[in-house]
């Protein structure tokens, strides 16, 4: 690819990340393509939770890979490049695309068809294929390190309140238990104060009638026989 102010990485970035406004990249005179302009807006892509968005960390990321597996020679990348100048400059799509190849012609000498973009793009796919194919393998892993423990945790808990939920309900019909025999033994306590209380009123009764006769025959002995 050839070499401009602008490095390759820059400009790979530069396909996926908007420029700020007022700041479109001028290119030099040695680039037979029109002024580059800034790129169109990268659209949102959402993930199945409607949690995710192109994030600039991962564009970066991709960037770099692309980078180190450029191919040698003009290929899809710089027909992208010539794609992006024609932004901008009031053509439709299918005008932008053959104005775009005719420049990527001129400069890859000796190229008549496409297949050049083709096999280029594909490969470049099939690098970022991989990487995907190796995240998600990490992501698995991560998720097995970092959630499995958890989980673990997790079911711990559940059982605990298994158990914890059996022993209630152990100890809830102790309880019951103890409340019947409660009741029965207050029934026992107030119907044995009763008879211990009758008991002593019978006694009390009993001993104040003979002390009283007792006292009243030594009263009439000091009387009748003194």
């Amino acid at each position: 690819m050839p070499e401009s102010e602008k490095s390759l990485g820059d400009k790979l970035l530069g396909f996926f990340i908007k420029d700020p406004e007022g700041k479109s990249p001028t290119p030099t005179p040695s680039e037979p393509i029109a002024p580059a302009v800034p790129p169109a807006q990268t659209p949102n892509v959402v993930n199945a939770a409607g949690t995710a968005e192109v994030d600039r960390k991962f564009v970066e990321h991709f960037v770099e890979l692309l980078e180190k597996a450029n191919l040698p020679g003009p290929d899809y990348f710089e027909f992208k490049q010539a794609l992006k100048s024609m932004e901008g400059l009031g053509l439709s799509e299918e005008k932008q695309y053959q104005a775009s190849w005719a420049s990527f012609k001129a400069m890859a000498q000796g190229v008549r068809d496409t297949s050049i973009l083709s096999t280029s793009a594909n490969q470049y796919v099939g690098v970022l294929d991989r990487d995907r194919t190796s995240f998600l393998k990490d992501v698995e892993k991560a998720i097995s390190d970092r959630v499995g423990s958890l989980n673990q945790e997790l079911n711990k808990l559940q059982e605990d309140n298994k158990t914890y939920a059996r022993q209630i309900v152990e100890l809830q019909e102790k309880i019951n238990a103890n409340n019947g025999r409660l009741e029965k033994i207050n029934g026992d306590i107030q119907e044995q104060s009763a008879k211990i209380n009758a008991n002593r009123d019978s006694y009390d009764i009993t001993y104040h009638s003979m002390v009283e006769q007792i006292n009243s025959d030594l009263a009439k002995i000091k009387k009748y026989l003194n």
